[in-house]
């Protein structure tokens, strides 16, 4: 068989269809198995950096969030005593108010 030109055809009615096959299956699967380790796994690696990232960023907004919320609601929280403050003041000073025109209406 040296020098000879060796065909599909020729290899199939020497060896066998089955073989051929197998073979060029074992084939197709080494080229598949290259490809996904050469070219696609480092790109995986690559997003899932990008996506613990992503996580991680995510974590911390979560909490930036808890945070500005609690600081919203104790705002809140004040603003609301400061009110109830203002309305206690002014029914304070109307009453004193009252008071003392009744007291200035005794006296006359």
């Amino acid at each position: 068989m040296v020098g000879e030109n060796i065909g599909v055809g020729s290899l199939v009615a020497e060896f066998g269809f089955p073989v051929i096959m197998a073979v060029g299956m074992g084939y197709f699967i080494f080229y598949i198995w290259q490809f996904i380790s050469n070219n696609i796994q480092p790109e995986i690696d690559t997003m899932h950096l990008a996506l613990i990232k992503c996580i991680d960023q995510t974590r911390m907004l979560d909490n930036d969030m808890i945070r500005l919320q609690q600081k919203v609601k104790v705002v809140l929280e004040y603003r609301e005593k400061d009110k109830m403050q203002e309305e206690i003041q002014e029914q304070a000073e109307k009453i004193s108010k009252d008071q003392s025109e009744k007291l200035f209406k005794d006296g006359m």
